[in-house]
């Protein structure tokens, strides 16, 4: 029997959540690793990484679901037993699927947390797939869980793990760059915080107050003060753009959005899940990102 995994990439640590972890078992080459993830927002990620020797299943694929509020199903808890290698998000983004992880903990399977991975504490921003070293951290562990679990497709594995880069988020990274090297310092304005650690890998200057970003995201009362000073910047063009979440659209959101298009200030849509549901990581991604790009092109005349 091999020793409990631990995936260590430098510093980076595989985090079991709810029991302790033992070995993976054995694969069967016709099935592949059979891995589980919360949200497709990892499990994408993971079907690249997996390629043929691994079956990937989200819980969460359908954009018009909130992973916030699911209500899990039978079929939810079964799927996550039965899996070898299990993906959640954790920072309270999805409680539902920690319930169910520490409900069965069955030997051999692995989970994957990925707050818990990064260092990170309930509280901090849950959106880490909006952050390109996040990204590269959780692709990491994923792959170092996949080798462990079939060491006899380990070389295959690595050539994923490379080609998810090199191909997949080959425009993810040259958009990310052109952003960053052209429009560093722009001020934007965003309607929640899934657009916090990509404002910081693209070096905008994301100007929304935080508590609105926080309140919009937890669901909590946005305050008047907020508002107004959210209204202020849009209706004296300090933001050259609106990012908006197109998932998580209230009262107040649509005000804000509304006011920004009578302003002719761009908004740009950036969902929580991919959409469509079908689309690729690397390609939803990356259609969000040129699409910043066009707007601030288009406000700055760069």
């Amino acid at each position: 029997m091999r020793p409990p995994l631990v995936v260590l990439i430098g510093c980076l640590i595989l985090s079991v959540v709810g029991a302790g972890c033992g070995a993976l078992g054995p694969t069967t080459p016709a099935a592949g690793v059979r891995i589980v993830a919360a949200e497709n927002t990892w499990g994408t990620i993971a079907r690249v990484l997996g390629g043929h020797a691994a079956q990937v299943s989200s819980v969460i694929a359908n954009p018009a679901l909130d992973p916030h509020s699911y209500d899990p199903q039978a079929a939810d808890a079964r799927a996550l037993a039965s899996a070898q290698l299990v993906i959640i998000n954790g920072l309270g983004y999805d409680a539902w699927a920690s319930r169910l992880i520490a409900a069965d903990a069955p030997a051999g399977r692995v989970v994957i947390n990925v707050g818990a991975l990064l260092g990170l504490h309930t509280g901090d921003n849950p959106h880490r797939w909006y952050s390109p070293t996040d990204v590269q951290v959780v692709a990491n562990a994923v792959t170092q869980a996949l080798i462990h679990a079939d060491p006899p497709d380990a070389a295959y594995y690595r050539a994923q793990r490379l080609g998810f880069n090199a191909v997949d988020l080959n425009g993810y990274f040259r958009t990310i760059a052109q952003i960053r090297r052209t429009y560093a310092g722009v001020p934007v304005g965003a309607s929640e915080s899934i657009f916090v650690p990509m404002a910081h890998a693209l070096g905008v200057n994301l100007i929304t107050p935080p508590h609105f970003l926080r309140a919009i995201s937890d669901g909590t009362d946005v305050t008047a003060g907020d508002m107004s000073t959210i209204q202020a910047q849009i209706a004296h063009h300090r933001i050259r753009v609106w990012v908006l979440n197109t998932q998580n659209e209230t009262p107040d959101v649509n005000v804000l959005t509304s006011q920004a298009v009578a302003n002719h200030i761009p908004v740009v849509a950036m969902t929580e899940t991919p959409d469509p549901a079908h689309a690729s990581f690397a390609d939803w991604q990356t259609g969000q990102l040129a699409a910043l790009l066009r707007a601030l092109q288009q406000i700055t005349g760069r």
